[in-house]
């Protein structure tokens, strides 16, 4: 898998993100487990693309659950208002 850009990751919705994250935390798991036997891994440097990359998928969902949120409380207040 493809490790995301930020553009790729800001296009996405809160759904696809949590699928995402799910496959990329496999492939660490894989990966962590490659090492933990005694193993090398195919690519050393993957453990650290994938952590970085659901750092930034993680940060990107907040940002968008609470601009969310906001909408909602926004949409909320018109309507006690009126």
């Amino acid at each position: 898998m493809a490790i995301l850009r930020n553009h790729e990751i800001w296009e996405m919705d809160i759904e696809e993100l949590d699928d995402r994250l799910f496959q990329l935390r496999e492939d660490l798991m894989k990966i962590k487990g490659v090492l933990a036997s005694g193993g090398i891994p195919e690519d050393i440097g993957r453990a650290r693309e994938i952590k970085r990359t659901i750092a930034r998928i993680l940060t990107i969902k907040n940002i968008k659950q609470k601009e969310q949120k906001e909408k909602q409380g926004n949409e909320l207040s018109k309507v006690r208002t009126s």
